[in-house]
């Protein structure tokens, strides 16, 4: 087992992926914590965390293995990897993830596809030990992308900067990690990307003056992305919908917008050339205004 699980991080090493073990049969690094940390070897200039301490020398992977049937983890920030988990739901719901009858994560993720006028993307893929799969991309440079949950739709999450997977070839008592497809990694699909990538930051509601500037920088905002969503070709709306909403939210978060003109406003501009049944872009919305007011509001205040 040592020799196997040694040969899926050395496999995962020389793709340039860095790794670090995981408790053997499970899904946990095993590396010490902030609040065990000895201040010795790789911390004795302070403590390093799992993504720090991720290696692709063949050496040390070897030394590590060497001591215990570790899994393997795989930091996805480092790696320059994002990763689309696509999750099985659990019977009666349990742990968020829906019921046993509803839409798996793959078919939730090939029907995102469909709508983008794109078919599902032929990536690297493993199989789970829960018998969804893990589809890797390849991260565009200069682009920072973070973990995400549900973010893209039901049961269908990422891994990117500060996430990991569980590697190929490792195995918990639920079952076994697998590689089904060849080895070739596709960069992330545009309108994947155009979802994912984190929204502008929003300018700081001030007084007087500068916050006449703030409005008005608010109200040009409004006028592009609603005429994005009027204007955006079949297949690729929904993308569209999802970040101009985001990208919205803050300013209602802000207090530069209200919440009833931005929904009357994409709603109408989605609606222009619907592909779709009204309802499926007031769900889009109502959903990427939530996330993004949540994620942009100041602590404290509720909204």
């Amino acid at each position: 087992m040592n020799e196997h699980l040694l040969n899926a991080a050395l496999d995962a090493a020389e793709r340039g992926w860095p790794v670090f073990p995981l408790r053997p049969g499970t899904k946990r690094p095993a590396l010490h914590g902030e609040t065990a940390c000895p201040g010795t070897g790789p911390c004795a200039t302070g403590h390093r965390k799992w993504e720090q301490r991720a290696t692709t020398d063949p050496d040390v992977i070897r030394t590590a293995w060497s001591r215990a049937p570790y899994n393997v983890g795989i930091a996805t920030g480092p790696a320059g990897l994002l990763v689309v988990d696509l999750d099985m739901p659990k019977p009666n719901g349990r742990n968020g993830k829906g019921s046993s009858d509803a839409p798996d994560g793959a078919t939730t993720f090939g029907a995102l596809c469909e709508r983008a006028g794109q078919q599902v993307p032929d990536t690297y893929r493993v199989r789970t030990a829960s018998g969804g799969s893990h589809l890797y991309f390849t991260a565009p440079d200069g682009v920072r992308l973070t973990n995400t949950a549900g973010t893209i739709g039901p049961l269908v999450d990422t891994r990117a900067g500060g996430g990991y997977v569980v590697a190929a070839g490792s195995t918990t008592p639920a079952g076994s990690y697998e590689a089904l497809s060849a080895p070739v990694v596709a960069p992330v699909p545009g309108w994947l990307l155009s979802i994912l990538k984190p929204a502008p930051k929003r300018v700081q509601a001030l007084s007087g003056p500068v916050a006449g500037q703030s409005s008005r920088y608010a109200d040009v905002a409004f006028a592009n992305e609603v005429h994005s969503v009027a204007t955006a070709a079949d297949g690729t709306r929904n993308a569209t919908l999802l970040r101009a909403a985001r990208a919205l939210g803050r300013f209602i978060a802000s207090g530069d917008l209200t919440r009833v003109r931005v929904e009357d406003a994409l709603r109408g501009a989605a609606g222009a050339n619907a592909t779709q049944p009204q309802r499926y872009y007031d769900d889009v919305i109502r959903r990427a205004l939530d996330w993004s007011i949540t994620h942009n509001s100041p602590r404290g205040r509720t909204t």
